[in-house]
């Protein structure tokens, strides 16, 4: 198989990537015929897939724009992906201009990206690191070059959660960024969740084996478990809701049924 130039050439292209798996129902171009096939494979059960991608991106262009317009400057998108258009960064430098962002992702094709489309913008930069390790996070340097903790941040977790299992204690995790955040700090968060898909739970859990199967456990969780990550967060209306409900621009009803997949929601520090 041709490696194309974009790709680093420490990866393995022959095992398929979540991150480039979201780039193809994008419609972005930085997939590998691996990752199309178990796309494909996953839709076989959620043909809805990619809407459900194009809604969590709208979703979270709107809670960046909410964050700019409510004072915040500083943005940490952790599970960032492969840039797409109208990523956090230009949403809002857009909208706030001088907002400082920092991505971080483990994907070596979503960082190597990441880089290549932030070249010369110095008020964003790029961390290779998981979120289940908060601590090299907050200390790398991009972090603490771009990103004053005393001051209020919106932390982004979008389309994150879902792939961090329980025994590696997701909730933890959000915990210790949460305490790192200077009060007025903001949450915006999104999460896959049986509750919403317009499918049978055994039909939609077809899908679920596909990701079990790249090693990429897909956990479903429950808008109450969901809720938990809000722990000392004042919710911001409409509260924890599917998608397109969220200060939708455009009515919720023209959405696509499978849009309504899962939740979102904002939460803001006292």
């Amino acid at each position: 198989m041709e490696r194309p130039a974009w790709a680093p050439r420490s990866i393995d292209i022959s095992v398929p990537s979540v991150a480039r798996i979201y780039d193809y129902y994008l419609g972005g171009s930085h997939n590998f015929e691996v990752d199309r096939e178990a796309a494909r494979r996953a839709m076989e059960f959620m043909p809805g897939l990619p809407k459900i991608m194009q809604a969590n991106r709208a979703f979270m262009r709107r809670a960046v724009r909410y964050a700019a317009g409510e004072g915040i400057t500083q943005f940490l998108d952790i599970g960032s992906g492969i840039p797409t258009y109208g990523n956090v960064h230009e949403v809002a430098q857009t909208a706030s201009p001088g907002a400082r962002v920092v991505y971080v992702d483990h994907d070596p094709v979503a960082v190597a990206h990441s880089q290549a489309v932030l070249e010369g913008n110095e008020n964003a930069g790029v961390v290779a690191a998981d979120l289940r390790k908060p601590g090299e996070i907050l200390s790398s340097p991009q972090v603490e070059q771009l990103i004053d903790l005393k001051r209020p941040v919106a932390l982004l977790l979008v389309a994150i959660l879902h792939f961090v299992e329980d025994a590696d204690d997701p909730y933890g995790a959000v915990a210790q960024l949460s305490d790192a955040l200077a009060p007025g700090s903001m949450l915006v968060l999104t999460h896959a969740s049986y509750e919403g898909i317009p499918l049978p739970p055994e039909r939609a859990g077809g899908t679920v084996d596909v990701y079990k199967d790249l090693r990429n456990p897909l956990i479903m969780r429950s808008r109450e478990e969901i809720a938990r990550f809000f722990e000392g967060y004042d919710m911001v209306e409409p509260g924890l809701v599917p998608m397109p409900v969220w200060r939708p621009d455009t009515a919720p009803e023209d959405e696509d049924p499978y849009a309504f997949s899962g939740f979102a929601g904002v939460g803001r520090t006292a």
